[in-house]
């Protein structure tokens, strides 16, 4: 049981950077070459080669070359689901926190 937490918990910390969220976004419902993504996310080549090298390394992202292009895609629809989870998540505790603020101001006199 222990071996399958640690994986887990390398996931997470594999997925804990907005910019590898931001490309597994930008990967969501297609491939793309690197060019592309750089273009799509806003990085350099080497910025976004070092991203990839890690989410190619944990198993999120798949890559084939094709003459001279890498084309990159998620290795499963599901990591872009638990990703959707994730941010359900997180919005509904802003929202609760937003709630608990708001409360806080209505029944604080200033």
């Amino acid at each position: 049981m222990n071996n399958i937490l640690t994986l887990h918990a390398s996931i997470c910390k594999t997925l804990a950077n907005p910019r590898r969220l931001e490309i597994i976004a930008a990967l969501r419902d297609d491939e793309f070459t690197a060019t592309q993504l750089t273009q799509k996310v806003g990085v350099s080549k080497a910025n976004l080669s070092q991203h990839m090298s890690i989410l190619i390394q944990k198993g999120v992202v798949l890559s084939r070359r094709e003459g001279l292009n890498v084309f990159y895609k998620l290795s499963d629809e599901r990591i872009t689901k638990a990703c959707d989870l994730m941010r359900e998540v997180l919005i509904k505790n802003l929202e609760q926190n937003s709630n608990i603020l708001k409360d806080i101001k209505n029944s604080s006199k200033y």
